[in-house]
């Protein structure tokens, strides 16, 4: 009997296609959003257009109004959906290592060399990409299975000097919460502790009253 083993692309193809997205349908939505860090707790309206651009309104702090519209361009930019050839048809994919706890190592050949992955449990639980000549590392340590797709809800960024490999500011670690409205798994709380644990205050992120655009729910 021959045993025909997956190709390194097959098997990354089945992770990436395991992602949560929205669909071409997703109509955008708002939330109350209330933004804590160090001894401040502001609070505004926070939204996603159907076209996945994100808007913060009623908040003129700029430290306040930069930080919630850069998490809510995270969120958007992780929910779009595009096919895996749009995305990696230029590259080349072939099998790293596999470590101690049994994740996959899946290196990047072809328009994106350099980059790497490793999978667990048909999920993507290690990204180490090059981005605008930073080399950033994403960790996931706990993910959600929303029975369309699964979120990542723990886990921790990097950037490093791709040349030097000297690290580039503080590590910092992530802690996500989401809430289905509609047929659509929505952000609603992001804490993030940037540098050493216990040393330095988290700033955190609540989504309240979230109303898809144009939908009572």
């Amino acid at each position: 009997m021959t045993i025909t083993k997956v190709t390194a692309k097959d098997l990354f193809r089945a992770a990436y296609e395991n992602r949560y997205t929205w669909d071409k349908n997703f109509p955008g939505y708002s939330a109350e959003i209330t933004y804590k860090y160090e001894d401040q707790s502001i609070k505004g309206i926070a939204r996603i257009n159907q076209d996945l651009k994100a808007e913060v309104l009623g908040i003129d702090d700029d430290h306040a109004q930069k930080a919630i519209h850069n998490q809510l361009w995270e969120t958007s930019i992780h929910r779009v959906r595009r096919s895996f050839d749009d995305t990696h048809g230029a590259n080349t994919f072939s099998y790293g290592d596999t470590d101690e706890t049994g994740r996959v190592e899946i290196l990047v050949g072809g328009k994106s060399a350099g980059d790497k992955y490793k999978l667990s449990n048909n999920e993507v639980c290690l990204v180490c990409r090059h981005i605008n000549g930073v080399l950033v590392t994403i960790n996931t340590f706990a993910s959600y299975n929303t029975g369309e797709g699964y979120l990542s809800c723990r886990y921790d960024s990097v950037y490093h000097d791709p040349k030097t490999g000297e690290q580039r500011g503080d590590k910092s670690n992530f802690s996500d919460e989401y809430q289905k409205v509609g047929n659509y798994f929505i952000l609603s709380r992001r804490i993030i502790s940037t540098g050493i644990v216990g040393e330095t205050l988290p700033q955190e992120f609540i989504f309240e009253n979230i109303q898809l655009s144009g939908i009572s729910v």
